[in-house]
């Protein structure tokens, strides 16, 4: 099976595998996927006054070791795939009780064995980390990842209201799950 059930296409597509350029809304699975390459994928979210957009290609396990393998740990990495994630909101957020301006940003993680850190840098529209500079973060914040019991196969992020003015934004792939709470200003 195609993971169709899992995968859900952007207006522009309507039935079938997703076609090159098309952009898709990972969901929860941890079924086999057949699909090749990583697929551009986007979570949108309206909480409140605030819509929060986050662009990213997503990848699938596919029988590898992800963190500590394929992502390094204590290495920036773009939080997904070939360019960095970007997160788009049009409301000023608070993150670690930071203010951050309505804007554009890209997300990058640097993954550790026992605690993560995220990073909000103002340089979204880069390749991998080739033009990475950390004089343009934004924020820097400590998390400590969850362990899922059932594996997730593709790369997702979720963004979760948890209160009128309050979300999560999350990261899952593999066994981890990543929350970062945040809240908007009113």
């Amino acid at each position: 099976m195609i993971l169709l059930a899992s995968l859900t296409a952007c207006e522009d597509h309507q039935h079938g595998t997703p076609k090159a350029g098309d952009s898709v809304v990972i969901s929860r699975s941890n079924e086999k996927d057949t699909l090749k390459g990583s697929l551009k994928a986007y979570e949108r979210k309206k909480i409140n006054t605030a819509t929060i957009n986050i662009k990213y290609h997503s990848p699938a396990v596919r029988g590898r070791v992800i963190w500590g393998g394929l992502v390094p740990f204590d290495k920036i990495w773009v939080a997904g795939a070939h360019s960095a994630t970007s997160i788009e909101t049009n409301k000023e957020l608070i993150i670690d009780n930071q203010p951050i301006p309505a804007g554009k940003y890209g997300f990058f993680a640097i993954p550790g064995q026992s605690d993560w850190t995220l990073v909000l840098n103002k340089n979204w529209d880069q390749h991998l980390t080739d033009e990475y500079d950390q004089k343009d973060d934004v924020l820097r914040w400590k998390v400590i990842p969850d362990t899922l019991d059932n594996p997730q196969e593709r790369l997702m992020y979720v963004l979760d209201q948890t209160g009128e003015y309050k979300g999560n934004l999350e990261l899952v792939w593999e066994k981890l799950r990543i929350k970062a709470p945040f809240r908007i200003q009113r």
